[in-house]
């Protein structure tokens, strides 16, 4: 399903800044799992028949959003967002402006915008991360500009490291 790149070492808090960016291994649709998706999350006509998705709003079948966003989440996971403790979202706004068809090769392209400590919780910070899905001809399948929470390094007891 993915192009899975080597685990890279998952970063904290102090590791991240501002305008740091990050890209994903890639991942190809395939009609049949946006049928198979669609089949058990979103079974209208335009995600699970291409006579009927021809008809339709979209010209022609196209994935369910929802799939992009799993596939889209998939991707992070195996090492678009390498986050110590994982992409635990807090939060944000979704926007798919195009659709998802079959033979899309797509990747995800993050941004830290912003990153705000906490104050009440010192162990962590929340990162403002804008997040595009992008199909192989880099046009935006999904936008989610998005909250997500960051963990500090643990404090090491007595002092060592």
């Amino acid at each position: 399903m993915t192009d899975r790149p080597a685990a890279p070492t998952p970063l904290y808090l102090e590791d991240l800044h501002e305008r740091q960016r990050f890209v994903s291994g890639t991942c190809t649709v395939t009609a049949d799992e946006i049928k198979a998706f669609a089949a058990q999350f979103d079974p209208q006509p335009f995600h699970l028949d291409e006579r009927a998705a021809a008809a339709s709003f979209f010209g022609g079948l196209a994935a369910s959003g929802w799939r992009t966003a799993a596939l889209t989440m998939r991707l992070l996971i195996d090492g678009g967002l390498p986050l110590a403790g994982g992409v635990i979202r807090a939060g944000g706004q979704l926007g798919w402006p195009r659709p998802t068809r079959p033979g899309d090769v797509l990747r995800v392209e993050c941004l830290i915008e912003k990153i705000t400590p906490s104050r009440s919780k010192p162990d962590r910070g929340m990162l403002t991360v804008r997040m595009e899905t992008k199909n192989q001809d880099d046009e935006i399948a999904q936008l989610f500009i998005v909250n997500v929470i960051a963990f500090r390094r643990s404090l090491k007891k007595n002092g060592s490291d």
